[in-house]
C-alpha cells in the first residue's frame, strides 16, 4: 500500500462520518465520571448528528451544492477526453484477471465511451494502483477497447490520488491543452481544480449523479447509503480545502 494513501486515509477516518462521531462518543463515555456533562453532550451531539447526516433529505441538499450542470456541447477545439478512474474491484472471482474495475469508474468509461464516439477525441485514462495489483487505467484502457469499442491513446498509470491524476496527465498531454474531464459529479469540483493547476483549460463532464429519490416521508429516514455519500461528500469538501491550503 502506499504510504501516502494509507496516511490520508487514516487521517480522513477520524475527520469524517461515522468515525468523527463514534471518536467523540469514546470520548463522551471517558468524561462521564469526571466531567458528567460535558461527556453527555458529546455523545447526545454525536448521536445526533450521525441521524441527521444518515437522512436522504440532508445528502440530497449537499450533494445538489457539489453536482456540476451536466456537459450540453463540445467545444470544437478541445484536444482529449480525460477520464478518471474511481477505484476497483479486488475479488472479481467473475473476471480472468480476479480484480477488475468498479461501478463507480464504469458508469465513467461508459460516458467516456459515448463522447468519444461523438466528437472523436482521443482518450486519456488515468489510475494508479495505491494499494497493490493492476493499475486502474490498465484496467479501464481494457475495457474500453475490448466492451465499449472504444480506442485509448494515454494511459496514466502511476497516479495515486486526484493530484497526481492530474499532474502525470500534464505529462502526457501537450501544454495548455482542452479537455474534456469526466469523472463522478460530486468529484468533478475538487478535480477540476487539480487539473487547472496542472495548466488544462477545462470542460467538465459529470456523470454518475446521486440518485434523488422524490421528496417523501423517507426522506426523513436515516439510511446507511445516505450517511455513506454524505461522507463522500464531505470527503470532497476537505480534499478541496487541502489542494487550496497546499497552492
Amino acid at each position: 500500500m502506499h504510504s501516502a494513501v494509507l496516511a490520508k486515509n487514516a487521517i480522513a477516518a477520524f475527520l469524517l462520518p461515522p468515525g468523527l462521531f463514534l471518536l467523540l462518543i469514546a470520548i463522551g463515555l471517558l468524561f462521564l465520571n469526571c466531567r458528567p456533562r460535558l461527556g453527555r453532550g458529546l455523545i447526545g451531539a454525536s448521536l445526533l448528528s450521525l441521524t441527521l447526516l444518515s437522512m436522504p433529505i440532508i445528502e440530497n441538499g449537499l450533494l445538489r451544492r457539489l453536482e456540476p450542470p451536466a456537459l450540453t456541447s463540445i467545444p470544437s477545439d478541445a484536444s482529449a477526453i480525460v477520464c478518471l478512474g474511481g477505484g476497483k474491484r479486488y475479488t472479481a472471482y467473475d473476471q480472468a484477471a480476479g480484480e477488475t474495475i468498479n461501478n463507480a469508474t464504469l458508469a465513467r468509461l461508459r460516458y467516456t465511451a459515448q463522447i468519444a464516439k461523438q466528437s472523436h477525441l482521443p482518450v486519456l485514462v488515468t489510475g494508479g494502483k495505491p494499494l497493490g495489483g493492476i493499475s486502474e487505467a490498465e484496467l479501464m484502457a481494457q475495457i474500453l477497447r475490448e466492451e465499449f469499442n472504444t480506442p485509448v491513446r494515454w494511459v496514466e498509470s502511476e497516479s495515486v490520488d486526484t493530484q497526481e491524476n492530474a499532474s502525470l496527465s500534464a505529462q502526457l498531454l501537450p501544454k495548455n491543452a482542452k479537455i474534456v474531464l469526466i469523472t463522478e459529479a460530486a468529484h468533478m469540483p475538487r478535480a477540476h481544480y487539480a487539473f487547472m493547476r496542472a495548466g488544462f483549460s477545462v470542460i467538465p463532464a459529470a456523470t454518475d449523479y446521486a440518485n434523488q429519490e422524490p421528496f417523501s416521508l423517507l426522506s426523513f429516514m436515516p439510511k446507511a447509503q445516505a450517511l455513506s455519500r454524505i461522507s463522500f461528500a464531505l470527503h470532497e469538501l476537505l480534499g478541496m480545502l487541502w489542494l487550496k491550503l497546499r497552492a
